[in-house]
Parts: structure tokens; C-alpha cells; sequence
């Protein structure tokens, strides 16, 4: 069981026997967990424990906010004792289910609900409200089971005295997108009670969700003017501001910043606990606030190391020492994260994602290539990550990476974002990488040329209107043709670049018409081979028109009436 963000309800109103002072301590506690000051509601039960060692809920309460921290072995302690002062109260029994679902023994958690139901007076709608809740607050949802126990609650109550089996129906609905359903249920408990904040706070969630950002941010606003201490509006508030934002590139600065501070606002508002703090530290992260994120997880990494969160903490820092450029520590860091790491399931993309790029930095290219393609094919939207490290291959002209980098680009990604310059660049890397071979003497093979020619023709089929790739497999087509006998391969590819151009004058730019001037004399030095005089004249021509001047043309007119020329070079 991870920390999650669905924040489902957990105050319900259970009947709770005893003296008047005991009620509302256990109801302190409650509102506490409520607002997600889960450090204070847990100092406040252990207190309950103590002095009131006979009282189930107690225990299952206290179990709970383990629960919710992801403290699982404690919540099982927590619930177990309170089976064993309370074996009547079905409570901890549904607490023990709980973990059991957390920790995916589906089985073992049956058998404790069953006991719970077993245990509960037949009348009590409790039980299968908590066992329906708990079926919804595990990592993946189990809706099918869920819906049957959520419904028994809501015929046992069959008088509507709890909002809180509608706020769990709404919860129901709302994971599953199912938005009108849901609205109706959390509408029927604010009926019931209308200063139940989290229904509405949850209603702002569900808008959110559905990018309805106006809608959601009213909703949200609602709770803060109501009641300007409830943290959790604040929490959800700086969430909706930070989806907006990466909605919203042109206003992404603004929108963070309004995540930031009520983020801040939430973290005054709880208990500024390891946990919260350590939320804040992710929260950072997509805000990219990557200077404050050292700064906060480098704090968090003084306190509590030997809690299983300091993972969390380990993976913050080597992520904002990488973005703040510190490549050195950003790899100790990775390497520490991934050394102490027991759990792989508990590795994401972005964590071999940050590795990989750290590796990079300290010329550790093969392992750093290798982890982004780990990355990638866990997240396929982090192929852009890999592309930008062919492109730096290519920029540093180390066109041998680039090739075999793009090749895993474009195996990768072959149709989505910026797949056309992964086209283009892979072909470009081919081409130079074989013309350094070709003018070296080393006898390169003309596969790279095969597989550059296949980029460029993917790029033109994507898009016909980048006429750059009829220019590029002409040149191509030019190195792959034979030296001793050419067939004029790259032919073709010259003159559907210039009849684009020719047909589109505003497209004719200076570097284009330079373009222009290289394939109509390598179109006339063709013709001139093959003595197909009239041709040559015809292209020469076009050249002059653009370039008076230029030498190859004139040289090439005057030749037309001289002895038949060699076979042209492959190279101007």
C-alpha cells in the first residue's frame, strides 16, 4: 500500500458508548485524521489506548492512521490488540482486512471481513460500510467487490442517518469517472450534513479530474471560505493549480507558484510531520521547484533514515541534484537508491529515467543508455529523454552513438512526438557517418546509407511537406549509387525536391534556394553523362536564374560542347 492521494473518507459517525469526556476525545481524534494531522490523531489515540484499553475503536482508529501512513506492520500490531481487548467489535477484524488488501492477500482479508459481519449485531450497517471503503483504498480499487457491501450499508441504513455511506458511494463512483453518479451521492450527504467539507472537497477532486479547472477551483474555494483551516481544500487546491498548469504551458509559472503556496498553506494547517513533509518534497518535484526540493528532501534525509520512507527521500535527492545539475551526487545518490531498494516494484520509470541521465553526465554511456531504455519501456512518453540523448550524440558528432541510440528511438517511437525529427536526425547522423568512412577510405558498408534512405522515407510518408527529406535521400541516394557506373538513384529525390519548391515560391528561402541551386546541377551533371544535352542545358539554366555566378552551371554549359565527361564524382 502506497501513500495516496484519493484521501478517502475516514470520519464516519460510528455510536460510540462511554462518558461524555471520552466522546470527545475519540471525536478530536477523528477530525484530526479528517484533516490529515495524522501525527497528532496518532499521539491523541495511543492516549485513548492507554486510558481506555477496553474500547475497540480505539485501537482499530489508531490502526487506521498506520494505514494511511503505510505503516503496515504497525496497523496489524494496532488491530490485533484491539481483537484481543475487543472481540466483539468488528472493527479491527474489517482493520486486519484492510491490511490484508494492502499487502494483497485478498483470501486472508475475506476471512477477517467475514469474521467482522460474524461479530456485528445484523442491524449494524457499519461493518459493510468500512469492508466497502476498504475495498476502494488499496492501490488498485476492487470495485466489484466493493459495490455489494456499500449498497448493504446504505439498506441497513435505511433512515440516512450517516453521510458518510454516500461520501463512500461517491468515492465509489468518482475512481471509476462515473461523475454524475458520484455527484448525486456526495450531494444526498451534504443534504444529510452540509458542513461535511470532504464531500465537497471531493467534488472539487472529480471536477479536477475532468479538467473542469473553474468548476473545481469554485468547489474548492467554497471549503476554504467556510472554513479556512481545513487543510485538506488547501492540499487539493495546490493539486488542481499544478494540473492546470501543465494544461496550460503560457501560464505554467503562475499556476505553480498558486500550487506552491497553498501546498505551504496545507503543510501550516496539518502536522508538518516526516510524511507531510516528505508529500511536499513530491509535491516539489512536479513544480519544479528544484532548488526548494534539495533543500527539503536533504532535510528529510537528517531525520528518520531508518524509516522505509527514506527511500522516497534518496529518490528526491538524486532527482533534484540531477536538475540542479550536481551529476556527481545525483549518481550516488541513484546508486544508493537502487543498492538499498528491496521492493522493485516500488522502482518507476522516472527512477531509472534520473540513473540513466546521471550516467550519462559521468560518461557512463553505455549503462546510462541502457536504463532510459528501461524507462522507456515502462513509460513510453520518457522516449523523449532518450531522443535528446541521440541528439546530443549528434550535436557532439559522435554519430556512431546517435545512429544506434535513434535506432532504439525510433524502434520505440515510431509514430509519436517528435518521431519526424528522430527521422531526420537518424538519417543526418547515417549520412555523415558513412560520407566520413567513404572520404577515409575505410570501405564503410552502404547498410548505414539502406537504413538512412528508410528514415527519410518514413519522414516524407509522415510528411510530405518537409521537402528537406527529398533533398536529404538525394544526397543519400547519390553516396549508395555505384562509383564506376552510376545509375542516377538519386535523380528522383532531387527533382521531387525542386517541383515542391517550384510549386510553393513562398517556401523558396535563401537557404533553400542554395538547396535549389545543388540539385538542379546535380540534375544537369547526370544529364550531362549520359549525354542528354538538352536536359543539362535546362537545369544549368535553372541555376544561373538563381545564382548568376555560380561556377559549377557555367563550367557545365561550356562542357556541353566538348568531349562527353567522365562519370561525375560523388562529391562537389
Amino acid at each position: 500500500m502506497k501513500m495516496k492521494k484519493k484521501a478517502i473518507t475516514l470520519s464516519v459517525g460510528l455510536l460510540v458508548m462511554g462518558s461524555a469526556s471520552f466522546a470527545q476525545s475519540l471525536d478530536d481524534a477523528k477530525k484530526a485524521i479528517d484533516a490529515e494531522q495524522y501525527q497528532k490523531a496518532t499521539t491523541m489515540l495511543k492516549a485513548l489506548v492507554g486510558s481506555q484499553g477496553k474500547k475497540g475503536e480505539n485501537y482499530y482508529y489508531l490502526g487506521d492512521v498506520y494505514l494511511q501512513r503505510d505503516y503496515i506492520d504497525s496497523a496489524r500490531a494496532a488491530f490485533t490488540q484491539g481483537i484481543a481487548a475487543d472481540p466483539k467489535n468488528p472493527l479491527n477484524y474489517i482493520g486486519m482486512g484492510h491490511a490484508d488488501l494492502a499487502s494483497n492477500n485478498g483470501a486472508s482479508a475475506k476471512t477477517n471481513f467475514d469474521k467482522a459481519v460474524e461479530v456485528a449485531s445484523k442491524k449494524d450497517y457499519t461493518p459493510y460500510l468500512y469492508i466497502g471503503k476498504a475495498y476502494l483504498d488499496i492501490d488498485k480499487p476492487d470495485f466489484e467487490a466493493a459495490l455489494p457491501n456499500l449498497q448493504k450499508a446504505d439498506e441497513l441504513d435505511d433512515k440516512d442517518k450517516d453521510p458518510e455511506t454516500f461520501v463512500a458511494l461517491g468515492d465509489f463512483y468518482a475512481l471509476q469517472r462515473k461523475n454524475s453518479e458520484a455527484l448525486q451521492a456526495y450531494m444526498r450527504a451534504l443534504s444529510i450534513n452540509p458542513a461535511l467539507y470532504r464531500s465537497t472537497v471531493q467534488i472539487g477532486r472529480m471536477y479536477k479530474e475532468s479538467r473542469a479547472f473553474s468548476d473545481a477551483e469554485l468547489e474548492l474555494k467554497n471549503v476554504i471560505q467556510a472554513d479556512p483551516n481545513y487543510g485538506p481544500a488547501y492540499r487539493e487546491i495546490a493539486e488542481l493549480y499544478m494540473q492546470w498548469a501543465n494544461q496550460e504551458p503560457q501560464n505554467f509559472q503562475t499556476r505553480a507558484a498558486e500550487a506552491l503556496t497553498n501546498y505551504k498553506k496545507y503543510l501550516d494547517l496539518t502536522d508538518e510531520s516526516f510524511e507531510s513533509k516528505l508529500r511536499y518534497a513530491q509535491f516539489l518535484f512536479y513544480a519544479r521547484d528544484f532548488k526548494t526540493l534539495a533543500d527539503v528532501s536533504n532535510e528529510l534525509a537528517s531525520v528518520n533514515q531508518n524509516d522505509p520512507k527514506s527511500l522516497i527521500v534518496l529518490r528526491m535527492r538524486g532527482y533534484s541534484a540531477y536538475e540542479n545539475k550536481d551529476y556527481a551526487n545525483s549518481l550516488q545518490y541513484m546508486n544508493d537508491f537502487f543498492a538499498k531498494v528491496k521492493d522493485t516494484s516500488r522502482i518507476i520509470s522516472d527512477d531509472y529515467l534520473y540513473l540513466g541521465q546521471s550516467q550519462l553526465q559521468n560518461q557512463q554511456d553505455s549503462l546510462g543508455v541502457k536504463n532510459i531504455v528501461k524507462a522507456v519501456q515502462m513509460d513510453s512518453t520518457k522516449v523523449t529523454a532518450l531522443a535528446d540523448i541521440a541528439k546530443s550524440f549528434y550535436d557532439a558528432k559522435n554519430y556512431e552513438k546517435a545512429i544506434s541510440t535513434y535506432d532504439l528511438v525510433n524502434t520505440l517511437n515510431p509514430n509519436g512526438q517528435g518521431s519526424l525529427y528522430n527521422y531526420f536526425y537518424h538519417a543526418l547522423a547515417s549520412y555523415f557517418h558513412y560520407a566520413a568512412g567513404y572520404r577515409a577510405n575505410t570501405n564503410p558498408s552502404k547498410d548505414i546509407l539502406v537504413k538512412a534512405d528508410s528514415s527519410l522515407s518514413k519522414l516524407a510518408k509522415l510528411s510530405p511537406s518537409t521537402y528537406d527529406a527529398y533533398l536529404w535521400r538525394g544526397r543519400v541516394n547519390n553516396l549508395l549509387d555505384s562509383d564506376t557506373d552510376p545509375q542516377g538513384l538519386k535523380l528522383p529525390y532531387y527533382q521531387q525536391y525542386v517541383d515542391s519548391l517550384e510549386a510553393h515560391p513562398d517556401k523558396q528561402t535563401d537557404a533553400a534556394k542554395r538547396q535549389m541551386v545543388e540539385a538542379y546541377n546535380q540534375i544537369a551533371g547526370f544529364a550531362s553523362y549520359k549525354n542528354d544535352k538538352e536536359k543539362a542545358k535546362l537545369f544549368w539554366d535553372k541555376t544561373l536564374a538563381i545564382d548568376p555566378q555560380n561556377a559549377t552551371a557555367a563550367e557545365g554549359l561550356k562542357s556541353l560542347t566538348a568531349p562527353a565527361p567522365k562519370a561525375p564524382a560523388k562529391r562537389k
